[in-house]
Parts: C-alpha cells; sequence; structure tokens
C-alpha cells in the first residue's frame, strides 16, 4: 500500500512539474516537434556523434584538473615526490603539472583522458568533415553549415594546441618557441605580434596565462557556440540521407529522434567514453616528467607535434631554404612565410569549397539525398588530392624520425617529401577519377545484366551462356539514383560579350563534367530485362 501511495506521489511530482514547464516554455510542443525528427541509420553518421561525445568529456575532464592547475610562468623549484625532479628550477605551470600527475588522486588519469578526448575530437570533426565532403552533404542549403563545422574543426585544434602548451614542460615549450618564430617572421609587424602574444621577448611571463583564458574560457565558448548552431541546422535542414527506398516493407530511412535515437545515442556516448577512459588507463601520453621544464638546449630529433598540427610542422621543414627579399629595409624570410601562406590558403579552400563548386556547377537546387563518391568523379578526385597533400605534409613532420629509424640520409629524405608534395597530389587526382568513372561503368552492367552466377547453361540452338542473377530493386534503386550533369557553355551576358569569368567557368565546369558515364535511363532498363527474359 505504501509503495502504491509513494508511486502516486512521484507520478503526480513528474506530472505536475511537466506540466508547469509546459505552460511556460512549451515544453510539450518542442518534444513532440524534435521528438519525431528522422535521423538516419548509417554508420558514417557516428562520425560526428563521436565528436560531439568526446567534447563532452573533454568539458568534464578539463572541469576536473581547472581545480588543481596553477597557471603560472613564477618560478619555484620541485619539491614533489618524483625524484628526478627533485629540487630543479622550474615553472608553476610545470610543477602543478607534476603534482596531477604523481599526488592528485586520479590526476594522471584525468590529464591522459583529457589528451586522449581532445585527439578524438579533432580526430572524428576532421573525418565527419571528409564524410560531408565525399558524399556531397555541403551542397545548398548546407553550405553555411559546411562553415560552421570547418570552424568547430580549426577551434578544436586551436583548443588542443592552447592546452598542449598549457605545462610548459620541453616539448610545449619548443612548440612555443617555434609559434615565436614563424611570427617574427612576418616582415614590418612580426616582432610586434609576437610580443603582443608573449608579452614581451619569448618566452615571457604572460603567456601560459593567456593561453590558459584561452583554452578554459574563450575556445569552449565559441565550440558550444558553433555547435548549437550546427545542430540547430541540422534540425531546420532535416538530415541529409543516403539514397534509396527506405527499409524493406517501409518508407523510412531512419529511425526518430524519440525513443529510439535518444536509446541509441545514450548509449553510444557510455562506448565512446569508455573507450576513452581504456585508453587513457593503459595507453601513457604527454609524459612531461621525461622531458623536463623547457630549456632549448636539449630539444633533440624526435620532438612532434599533436597530429593535428603535423601538416604545419611538415610545411615548415619542406619549405625550401636561403630564399630570402628585402623589401623597404624589412627582410621578407619565404622559407617561413610560403609554409604559413600553405597551411592558410589549405584552410581556406576547404572553407570555401561548398561556393565554389556551387558556382562551377550552377547547381542552385536542394539537396537532401547523399552521392555516392564515385557518382561524383572529379570532386571525389579533388578530395583524394587533397588528403593526400595534407598527408604529405603531415609525413613531413616525421622526416628526422624517417630518417633515423631507416637510416637514411635527411637530406634526401627532404627532397623526396619535397617532390611528392607536388607529384602525389596529381597522381592521386588521376587515379581516383579513374577508378571512380571504372566503378560507375560497373554499376551499369550490373544494372542492365545482373550479377555473375558462374552457372552456364547450353542453349537449344547449341549455344553456351553464363546465367546472370538480375539485381533487385534495392540495389537498383541505389545504382540508378544520380544526376547526369552536362558541361556548362560560356554564353554571352545582356551586352552579348562573353566574359573572361564566364569563360573560366565553363572551363572548369568542362573539368568537372566532361568524362562521365551516364546513369541507366527506364528504356535501357526495360530492354534489359525484355533480354533476359528472352534468355
Amino acid at each position: 500500500m505504501s509503495n502504491a501511495v509513494t508511486s502516486k506521489k512521484k507520478g503526480g511530482f513528474l506530472a505536475g512539474t511537466a506540466n508547469y514547464l509546459d505552460e511556460r516554455v512549451g515544453i510539450a510542443g518542442i518534444v513532440k516537434e524534435f521528438g519525431r525528427k528522422i535521423f538516419p541509420d548509417h554508420w558514417s553518421f557516428m562520425l560526428g556523434e563521436v565528436a560531439l561525445y568526446s567534447f563532452l568529456v573533454l568539458l568534464l575532464s578539463g572541469t576536473f584538473l581547472t581545480f588543481f592547475f596553477n597557471p603560472t610562468m613564477a618560478e619555484t623549484t620541485y619539491d614533489g615526490v618524483f625524484g628526478p625532479l627533485k629540487g630543479a628550477h622550474m615553472s608553476s605551470a610545470y610543477a602543478s603539472t607534476l603534482d596531477i600527475s604523481f599526488e592528485v588522486r586520479g590526476g594522471l588519469l584525468m590529464r591522459q583522458v583529457h589528451h586522449w578526448s581532445a585527439l578524438l575530437f579533432v580526430a572524428a570533426a576532421g573525418l565527419h568533415m571528409l564524410r560531408v565532403f565525399f558524399t556531397g552533404a555541403f551542397r545548398k542549403p548546407r553550405e553555411i553549415n559546411w562553415v560552421v563545422g570547418f570552424m568547430l574543426f580549426v577551434l578544436g585544434m586551436a583548443g588542443g594546441f592552447t592546452g598542449y602548451s598549457l605545462p610548459d614542460d620541453l616539448l610545449s615549450g619548443n612548440g612555443l618557441r617555434i609559434i615565436d618564430g614563424m611570427l617574427k617572421g612576418l616582415p614590418w609587424i612580426g616582432s610586434y605580434t609576437s610580443s603582443l602574444l608573449f608579452g614581451g621577448e619569448f618566452p615571457g611571463n604572460q603567456i601560459v596565462p593567456r593561453l590558459y583564458s584561452l583554452h578554459i574560457m574563450i575556445v569552449p565558448a565559441l565550440i558550444l557556440v558553433f555547435l548549437v548552431v550546427h545542430l540547430f541546422m541540422v534540425v531546420i535542414h532535416k538530415h541529409t540521407h543516403y539514397s534509396g527506398p527506405g527499409k524493406k516493407d517501409t518508407n523510412v530511412v531512419g529511425y526518430p529522434l524519440m525513443p529510439v535515437y535518444v536509446a541509441k545515442a545514450g548509449g553510444f556516448f557510455f562506448i565512446v567514453f569508455g573507450v576513452i577512459m581504456l585508453t587513457a588507463a593503459f595507453v601513457t601520453i604527454n609524459p612531461v616528467w621525461n622531458y623536463g621544464s623547457y630549456d632549448p638546449s636539449p630539444v633533440s630529433a624526435g620532438t612532434q607535434p599533436d597530429w593535428y598540427i603535423g601538416f604545419l610542422d611538415g610545411a615548415l621543414r619542406l619549405a625550401p631554404t636561403g630564399i630570402e627579399t628585402v623589401v623597404n629595409g624589412a627582410t621578407v624570410s619565404w622559407n617561413i612565410l610560403l609554409p604559413m601562406i600553405v597551411g592558410v590558403g589549405l584552410l581556406g579552400v576547404v572553407a570555401v569549397y561548398p561556393f565554389i563548386e556551387g558556382w562551377i556547377t550552377g547547381d542552385k537546387r536542394e539537396h537532401h539525398v547523399l552521392d555516392r563518391p564515385r557518382n561524383a568523379p572529379t570532386r571525389t578526385a579533388i578530395g583524394a588530392a587533397g588528403v593526400t597533400f595534407y598527408a604529405v605534409l603531415w609525413a613531413g613532420a616525421g622526416t628526422d624520425l624517417i630518417a633515423t629509424n631507416f637510416k637514411m640520409s635527411l637530406n634526401q629524405v627532404l627532397t623526396t617529401m619535397q617532390i611528392l608534395l607536388f607529384v602525389a597530389p596529381v597522381a592521386a587526382y588521376f587515379v581516383t577519377k579513374r577508378l571512380c568513372l571504372s566503378l560507375q561503368r560497373k554499376d551499369r552492367e550490373i544494372v542492365l545484366h545482373g550479377h555473375e552466377s558462374g552457372r552456364i547453361v547450353r542453349l537449344p540452338h547449341g549455344e553456351y551462356v553464363e546465367v546472370h542473377e538480375q539485381a533487385d530493386v534495392y540495389q537498383i534503386w541505389k545504382l540508378t539514383d544520380f544526376k547526369e550533369y552536362a558541361p556548362t557553355l560560356a554564353r554571352p551576358n545582356a551586352n552579348g560579350v562573353i566574359t573572361i569569368r564566364a569563360r573560366i567557368r565553363s572551363a572548369l565546369s568542362k573539368m568537372f563534367f566532361e568524362d562521365r558515364v551516364s546513369p541507366v535511363s527506364k528504356t535501357e532498363l526495360e530492354a534489359a530485362k525484355h533480354h533476359a527474359e528472352l534468355h
């Protein structure tokens, strides 16, 4: 009897609370509206979720660490439990990092959870952007959301770098020294910019407090804002999905938010959290006690930044040396400026690519169905070339490790990487495009003639043929549901003049669509079915 009364009271309390909220903020309408949103059921959509969940882990672990970290460059003498550094002079930031690692209960685990989740956040965001790119999910009306996602990726790198630099150990100090050198390489404004950031001559006494403010307040706040905008635009624009008639016997391409997707997302969050915790518990990362506090004298080969900054470090290493010019009394060091231009240029092209493709193709339609990468061969080839270019820069950050581990000449490794930086992306472009076109032709054969069964039969007139098994309606839908685009012609404007802009657009459109495989038409499909019935 008492249990029934208690249950009734709890039910009344919950109902009253729900009614209170509904009367004031319309929570019932919100839940009803968002609860019936359909989310596609495909593994590739989990990449964005991994980024979101790893960011939540970042917030939780980072909050724990803020209680114990001392963000100051004030000099102190270490008197902690780690014997090899006892009595050493160091900054308070480095000393507090050692204390977190060795004296705070669970401190080392939380440090490693924080670091691994940061790496996972940037990796998942990058892979999510690649999925969006190769499937064409950035097209109208989602161009702005692509830019928002790009900003999240850049902010993730910024958050990772500012956090990586806080301990003031040998590796982080070396990374900051490289940033200082790049800033000072800017003509005319370099010294002033460096002094503004570091609060004087490097390393200054302000850099760690400033990075700390960026790391725990400004960057996370911006990430949260862009995350909210990103998710809001996903809801407004509806979710993209892959081509097909939906699940068999239904017209559904996914599951509603409530209750199916919420349950799946909740379970997936704990899986991601668990994997990060296990990795942090068993795999050491950034053992700052091995390196000591920052001192430029013991910096040796093998010092590497976190992976997401590797392409910038590689650009610096692969840049040719000895190319300087003097302009109005200022020395322009191109071996520093070129890597900065390449890095910013690469990111800039990624940010505005949806607008570039939209202008070239002239495609103003709304797109909610994703492309198969093979059905957009030029875009896929461009993506493969960009990934290859990035990969060569990334590998360039490890030239010293490659040379020492494989006992090769460092100069030969550098020269090889410099050649690959130009040759490999071009090769990746042409190979990828031909592969996509070949796969499209294979799809045509499957739709028209079916799958090879391996069964040979003899016809009444003596001919031997292989029996083909026709593809089902779901596979045919997937293989034929794409649009054939034709190159845009250079047409005269209102004054009867074909402008240079129109000619450039036409040439680029020809590059995009000149080599293409047409989808199987309804007439061809009916003719193929009739031919199969005759045999």
